[in-house]
């Protein structure tokens, strides 16, 4: 019976004189998330809502849980929509939307009329008064019930007539690109897809980096990569994603550095080969899934020398996170079953069994000068090679 959505948003509605810009953005976030829908939409705004109206025949489930996707949204509700023709055809379609959503009528019910064309010839209180009247004579079953019902009637009297009474949750946030844009590490683990949908929910376009290192990394990890990428791209929008081949760094590190330390300074050079790209494409910062205290390479310490070689600024959502709170998220969104497909990336193949905790940054940095020269040629040559793809949440697959 639904061919219409109505639309609610949070945080976009203290916006200001710049609401409107933030609510163009939720729009153009919705046609994103509805394109692969089946059928034809045309999407408008109002008065502090939006609308989705169906052109055509459309799938229902499909459209919901798109919509359920789109960062922004606070409310999905299914509403009918009726022309203004005066208060009795009003009443004649409110009895028939409770007939043909609630069969069963041994329920509790409340009408809640908001008025926003203040030229309707009825208050609100005059409105909620006399059709929960006529529904009661039409449903002697049904019982008002103020305080607790099973029922929350809406009727908004807008330009149009709009009546629902269910309110689905969408995921909140900003939508996405009211933010600025910022480049994630992402690796096939579980917590830089996280960071990713985070980082995204605050209104973040991201592009992505992963650092692949074959063949000690199979194509199959990098794939295991660009599929994580297309579920978070779900949220996100389309990613851009440079996949680094990073195996002649990580050989010249493990050959010239101390073990203990290779992580440490493998990741400096991620951050500066990340922050390059970053720079690039405008990004105004750094993204990655790292949580105080989880690895060696995650202390306090360890973050501080990793961010040292970096003039962007580093975000890190999951700061405080434990990782039973971050496999939560990654069960919410998607992305568990897909990270934990046993396809290694480069983090963890070359990891040493005694990884320095505490680093010392003089001592890192005096182990860098043992990579002299070669270093920057082989970091050039992984910028100048490496490969983009473009994921898309409905693409097939890579």
């Amino acid at each position: 019976m639904f061919k219409a959505f109505l639309i609610k948003y949070g945080e976009i509605g203290i916006k200001g004189k710049n609401r409107h810009l933030f609510e163009d953005a939720l729009i153009h976030q919705i046609k994103y998330a509805l394109k692969p829908v089946e059928g034809e939409f045309q999407i408008t705004k109002e008065q502090g809502r939006i609308y989705i109206e169906a052109l055509s025949e459309f799938d229902y489930d499909d459209a919901l849980s798109s919509l359920q996707c789109v960062f922004g949204i606070v409310g999905i509700c299914p509403v009918v929509l009726k022309e203004d023709e005066g208060f009795e055809k009003l009443a004649e379609d409110v009895a028939a939307y409770m007939d043909a959503h609630y069969p069963d009528k041994k329920k509790t019910f409340k009408v809640d009329t908001r008025r926003a064309r203040k030229s309707y010839p009825m208050t609100s209180m005059e409105v909620n008064a006399e059709l929960g009247g006529r529904l009661l004579e039409a449903f002697p079953e049904l019982k008002v019930d103020v305080h607790h019902p099973d029922i929350m009637l809406h009727v908004e009297i807008r330009k149009k007539i709009n009546i629902y009474s269910e309110t689905l949750p969408g995921p909140g946030g900003m939508p996405v690109g009211t933010n600025g844009k910022g480049m994630l590490l992402l690796s096939g683990g579980i917590d830089s897809p996280v960071a990713g949908y985070m980082i995204a929910k605050r209104g973040v376009k991201i592009d992505a980096v992963y650092f692949h290192a074959p063949p000690y990394t199979s194509e199959r990890a990098k794939q295991k990569v660009v599929d994580l990428a297309k579920i978070v791209a779900k949220y996100a929008g389309p990613i851009y994603l440079k996949v680094v081949n990073f195996t002649d760094i990580q050989m010249y590190i493990y050959e010239k550095c101390p073990h203990e330390e290779l992580t440490i300074i493998m990741r400096r050079y991620m951050m500066r080969i990340a922050e390059h790209f970053a720079k690039e494409t405008n990004s105004l910062g750094l993204i990655t899934g790292e949580s105080i205290g989880q690895v060696a390479s995650q202390t306090m310490q360890s973050l501080a020398a990793t961010d040292e070689v970096c003039s962007l600024p580093v975000y890190r959502p999951l700061i405080g996170f434990d990782k039973q709170e971050i496999i939560a998220v990654s069960e919410k969104i998607g992305t568990y079953e897909t990270s934990i497909l046993p396809y290694e990336d480069c983090c963890t193949i070359f990891v040493a069994k005694h990884p320095v905790t505490k680093p010392n940054l003089k001592i890192i940095r005096r182990s860098e000068t043992h990579l002299q020269e070669n270093i920057k040629e082989l970091v050039k040559t992984a910028i100048e090679t490496a490969e983009t793809v473009v994921v898309q949440a409905d693409m097939d697959s890579y």
